[in-house]
């Protein structure tokens, strides 16, 4: 039975209310918007606005925050699992409300700022868990959605699984930590995310690293049931329990689904990391987009053509504002990233472009096309896209200090799938000879994990070629 999201217990509240770093609830934030649940040694966090999606807001977070708080300490809580009611996991923050509160002028630009920094300070904590968090990003995972799950260790998509940074198509940029995991993606995809809002469906957010596990949606509440059940030893090593539960959901992976290829063909994926490489800032991408607008190649020209339309259809400065962004977040740590992410999004709030796409695209019926600030890319001067990162950062976090809470790689990265750098490093260093032994490497050292094989070779199909029967990284 959910438990209501209320804390009544009056030692609780002391609790909390003693340490005014966690926020608290506030009088008229909505009822049973976030459901919290026990079964044995898990802890669920249900988001229960299936209405709206399962929008963020700062009712949710304020809800969530003590008690992941309060589990942290608890002997009892053994897996923390995230879900949501319906049919999306978490469509994003709720953008429409905060367009609103904008309107009001310098005051409302201010509650929009303490908001986003509510919700940083909520994702910065899930980032830095000391416990095993699982989300289930089962639906639409996009924008809020997503900082609520892909700095987990445990990310789990089904077929329903629907993934996108869509800041861009309203006068926003990719926030909620996606300076920190944007970057570290495979090659140029993460850029290629960012600027066009390109959504990821089903397998394919588990071949593309935002997922850790590919499962059926069917399996989801055996699973959650299976993981209630096990039980650690209080002096078991995070990493240890992090093993354990790793095998347990492997045990309800059921195979990949046949008629779901990858996403991106290998011309297109190899065109992706061309033109969306840093060279030339976005003026270069724009250029190498033309080029391959031009191809020879039928699939390549229609890429071409349809990308270059839909970043000519973004705000031209949320486009230059991400693209500075994933420039610098790659050597950002997880708390530079959040505490730099505060600055940018406080001054969104006081830029009209949010507030017009906003409203175009989700408040005025029918929905329109935005008119944005300035209507060209070259209309955005790199002072323009400097002010966006100048007298940061302010944002006081509730972890500070120590290495678990400014890692700049996820020290649980060895759970998902091999990144392109990983089979790199195996091929340039000559380990193995061909592919298959390359393969046979990875399978191995993965113990057989489900997806290695195929997104191993797609990597190698793609990435290398053999010269004198020797296999070489291109």
């Amino acid at each position: 039975m959910p438990l209501r999201a209320k804390i009544t217990n009056p030692a609780m509240q002391r609790s909390f209310a003693s340490s005014p770093e966690i926020p608290r609830e506030l009088p008229g934030d909505e009822e049973n918007d976030v459901l919290f649940g026990t079964k044995y040694g898990v802890r669920t966090i249900e988001l229960n606005r299936p209405k709206k999606l399962n929008s963020l807001n700062g009712s949710m977070a304020r809800k969530i925050l003590p008690r992941l708080a309060e589990w942290e300490k608890s002997g009892l809580a053994n897996v923390v699992v995230m879900k949501g009611a319906g049919r999306a996991f978490c469509a994003g923050g709720d953008v429409a409300a905060l367009a609103k509160l904008n309107g009001e002028g310098k005051q409302g630009q201010q509650a929009s700022k303490d908001y986003f920094a509510l919700e940083y300070k909520l994702d910065h904590y899930i980032a830095t868990y000391p416990k095993p968090y699982v989300a289930f990003m089962d639906g639409i995972t996009m924008g809020g959605g997503v900082g609520l799950s892909v700095h987990a260790p445990f990310r789990i998509a089904t077929e329903n699984t629907v993934f996108a940074m869509p800041e861009t198509t309203i006068g926003f940029f990719p926030d909620v930590g996606a300076s920190f995991f944007l970057p570290r993606m495979d090659g140029q995809i993460g850029t290629y995310l960012a600027l066009t809002s390109e959504q990821l469906k089903g397998v394919n957010v588990f071949y593309n690293g935002i997922a850790t596990h590919y499962i059926h949606s069917t399996s989801l509440p055996d699973l959650e049931a299976r993981l209630s059940e096990l039980t650690f030893k209080d002096y078991m090593p995070l990493h240890d329990r992090l093993v354990i539960i790793n095998q347990t959901i492997e045990e309800f992976t059921s195979g990949l689904p046949h008629d779901e290829p990858f996403q991106f063909s290998k011309q297109i994926r190899q065109a992706i990391d061309w033109c969306f490489s840093p060279s030339g800032g976005v003026s270069g991408i724009i250029d190498r987009l033309n080029q391959a607008a031009a191809a020879p190649r039928d699939d390549i020209k229609a890429w071409g053509q349809k990308t270059l339309e839909t970043i000519q259809s973004r705000s031209p400065t949320s486009v230059k504002v991400a693209f500075e962004q994933l420039r610098r977040g790659a050597n950002w740590n997880i708390a530079q990233t959040f505490q730099h992410e505060h600055h940018i999004a406080s001054k969104f709030m006081e830029h009209p472009d949010f507030v017009e796409g906003v409203s175009a695209r989700l408040i005025r019926k029918p929905a329109e096309k935005p008119v944005w600030t300035v209507s060209e890319l070259d209309q955005v001067s790199d002072e323009d896209v400097k002010a966006f990162f100048t007298n940061e950062p302010e944002l006081q976090l509730l972890r500070t200090g120590g290495d678990r809470n400014a890692y700049k790689d996820y020290p649980h990265a060895w759970i998902g799938l091999p990144r392109e750098a990983e089979v790199e490093s195996v091929v340039r260093r000559g380990q193995a000879k061909t592919k298959d032994e390359v393969v046979a490497s990875f399978v191995a050292a993965k113990d057989s994990k489900m997806g290695v094989r195929e997104k191993v070779e797609e990597i190698l199909n793609r990435r290398t070629e053999t010269q004198d029967g020797v296999l070489v990284w291109r």
